[in-house]
């Protein structure tokens, strides 16, 4: 089955051709970062906006990426929330349109399952299981997996029992690790987006310099960080003697601290066969790394997407779609966008 997916939750504008929901013909992606920048943060009018001078052009390319056209597509695939309202009926009105157009079956995913099923593309970076058994390409998923998903807008730890059954366990009860990532580049003065300037800048700083709190929420699967962030702000308005690189590598390793011990408490809890990251901050070099040390040191293997498939993209889209359809899963044409759509599956 070929599938068309389309992503326009954010500002990132996507369109991928996927077969049989793993292996990625095609994966176009127009990124606005550039044009927000000056803001700081992305601003939803000029995202949709952006969205709708974009979206032919990349539905275009995807299409001769693939060698292929609309004929020969199988379904189609869109985000259908969370997300910008504006932004994400960029994208769902393209997918309807071609789906009544060419008569195709309309799928629509949620933004969070696109993330879970990043990690079932082939091309999914996944380390083989300690007692020998395949690597996870040869079995993407070994249920119960736990994934951790975490970007700018969620930090959900979500049981994956099947391609399509999720329950998520864990949430944020404030910011989110990306969100706290990128109000703390603010604060330091680094530019946006604050994720991969912190992420590069702690690699020249001492994670130890300034001991930063941990929320631990004892007793609950739950994450917060907004008071982390605060104790930054408090930090860098007293005048911190410390260089910004040890700013920014203690305060990246106190969200990294929390991340990686609730997950792997959390994989325990639920006997779960396999952890998987996803998410825009699993492209985090430290996080990557903590989290390999942690699975191996308790005997799990672990998934992570290449880093192009941990951002917003919509080969993960389409992956997703794949698996719903099969279950049996299909749209009408008056599917609406739903900026707080939760996970239900």
């Amino acid at each position: 089955m070929r599938l068309l997916g389309i992503e326009t939750s954010c500002d990132e504008t996507s369109v991928a051709v996927v077969e049989d929901g793993r292996r990625i013909r095609s994966n176009v992606v127009a990124s606005q970062v550039d044009v927000h920048a000056r803001f700081g943060g992305v601003v939803p009018e000029i995202a949709s906006r952006h969205h709708v001078e974009s979206i032919g052009a990349i539905l275009a390319a995807a299409l001769e990426d693939a060698g292929t056209d609309l004929a020969a597509m199988d379904a189609v695939a869109t985000t259908a929330g969370p997300g910008l309202q504006g932004a994400l009926l960029v994208g769902l009105t393209a997918a309807k349109s071609i789906a009544f157009a060419c008569d195709l079956p309309l799928v629509g995913v949620h933004h969070i399952h696109g993330h879970v099923a990043a990690n079932f593309l082939e091309n999914g970076e996944g380390g083989k299981p300690p007692d020998g058994a395949p690597g996870a390409d040869a079995s993407p998923l070994r249920p119960p997996a736990l994934c951790l998903v975490v970007s700018g807008g969620h930090t959900d730890l979500i049981v994956v029992r099947s391609e399509v059954d999720l329950d998520v366990i864990g949430r944020t009860r404030d910011d989110a690790a990306g969100e706290a990532l990128d109000k703390g580049a603010r604060v330091l003065g680094l530019g946006y987006p604050g994720g991969p300037i912190i992420d590069r800048l702690a690699q020249q700083g001492r994670p130890d310099a300034v001991p930063f709190p941990r929320a631990w929420l004892p007793g609950s699967r739950d994450f917060s960080f907004s008071g982390l962030k605060t104790a930054l702000l408090r930090e860098a308005q007293s005048g911190s003697p410390h260089p910004v690189a040890d700013l920014a590598a203690s305060y990246l390793q106190a969200i990294v601290d929390v991340l990686v011990a609730k997950t792997l408490a959390a994989a325990r809890d639920v006997g779960a066969r396999q952890v998987m990251l996803a998410g825009g901050v699993a492209a985090s070099t430290l996080l990557r790394a903590r989290m390999e040390r942690a699975c191996a040191d308790a005997g799990l293997p672990l998934r992570i997407p290449p880093r192009a498939l941990c951002t917003d993209n919509a080969a993960m889209i389409a992956a997703a779609g794949y698996y719903l359809l099969r279950a049996g899963r299909r749209d009408d044409l008056d599917l609406n966008a739903v900026a707080n759509l939760p996970l239900i599956t």
